[in-house]
């Protein structure tokens, strides 16, 4: 599928994009997110350079899905922030 025409914004909602679970590993806590560079991003979390994780630092990548498309990976990654999908990501991931 081409992207639509019309300005710099239109080309990047079809360009690859990451979707991932992070597990802290001070708290136990997961952070869901996305993101164009995952090697980049992983290295921003731990870094502290992300104000919402900054203090939950250092992090694990346990999950991670590429997606064609910015929008797709975004549909997914809502899906993941609600609470039946932190129950599948618990349920496949942590426990199995």
């Amino acid at each position: 599928m081409d992207p639509p025409s019309g300005g710099k914004t239109a080309g990047l909602l079809f360009k690859m994009c990451w979707v991932y679970v992070l597990k802290s590993q001070k708290d136990g806590k997961l952070y869901i997110g996305s993101t164009r560079n995952l090697e980049k991003r992983i290295f921003y979390h731990n870094s502290g350079k992300v104000r919402s994780t900054k203090s939950r630092r250092p992090f694990e990548i346990i999950y991670s899905k590429r997606f064609d498309s910015y929008i797709q990976a975004r549909r997914f990654e809502n899906i993941l922030k609600t609470t039946q999908g932190r129950r599948q990501i618990k349920k496949a991931i942590l426990e199995g």
